[in-house]
């Protein structure tokens, strides 16, 4: 059986993996500071703990075959994700485990050569530190900035996803590489469902490689 570990698994991303994981038969342990939201299902373990811990990190990833990191970027106190991030690599890495990540759109081109979604004068400025700060996240992925030798996959969903934009679960779904995609009337838009298909079928049927994929309609 396949075990991955979720951190932020009572997040609006997480818990959707969380879900998804478990109704395909593969074991999830849920990482959050606060389980009591979880509800009890077979092959769900939560575990409660600071996901900035990293001995707490190394210790509840032993043994796992994936670790998702399924965080925001900017944390309430200001921390920053990027500055945190080496653990989730040595943690993978002492697993000898795959590491996902829940990136942001932000990061996305809106065409090829750019410019990126988050600069573009119609993002919303609200949401520009949280954008930029994941965004650094890959470019240091990408880099080899956070060392180790870690298979990576990092998933950008549609420019709106989230809790305020739910949708509902179709089964469907498109990829790209770095370029964010539009439906014919130019929305960009995935359920949090359906994004946690993609996120999912990447988990078992590996088809990216220390890459970045964006997921959409």
């Amino acid at each position: 059986m396949t075990n991955i570990v979720v951190f932020g698994g009572t997040g609006y991303a997480g818990s959707a993996i969380t879900r998804e994981a478990l109704s395909r038969g593969i074991a999830v342990t849920a990482v959050a500071r606060d389980t009591s939201k979880l509800e009890p299902a077979d092959g769900l373990t939560a575990a409660q703990g600071d996901a900035f811990d990293a001995d707490f990190v190394s210790s509840v990833t032993a043994g796992a075959d994936v670790v998702v990191v399924a965080l925001h970027a900017v944390q309430a106190d200001g921390s920053e994700l990027k500055d945190r991030f080496q653990h989730f690599v040595d943690a993978a890495a002492a697993a000898g485990a795959r590491l996902g990540i829940v990136g942001g759109a932000g990061s996305l081109l809106v065409a090829e050569g750019g410019p990126r979604l988050v600069d573009t004068p119609e993002f919303p400025e609200a949401f520009a530190g949280e954008a930029k700060s994941h965004g650094e996240v890959l470019e240091r992925l990408r880099s080899g900035a956070y060392p180790g030798d870690v298979d990576w996959f990092y998933v950008s969903p549609a420019a709106a996803f989230g809790g305020y934009n739910p949708g509902e679960r179709t089964g469907t779904y498109r990829t790209t590489d770095d370029v964010l995609l539009t439906d014919a009337e130019g929305n960009s838009d995935i359920s949090g469902a359906d994004f946690a298909i993609a996120f999912v079928d990447e988990i078992e049927r590996p088809a990216h490689h220390r890459a970045r994929f964006g997921v959409a309609y």
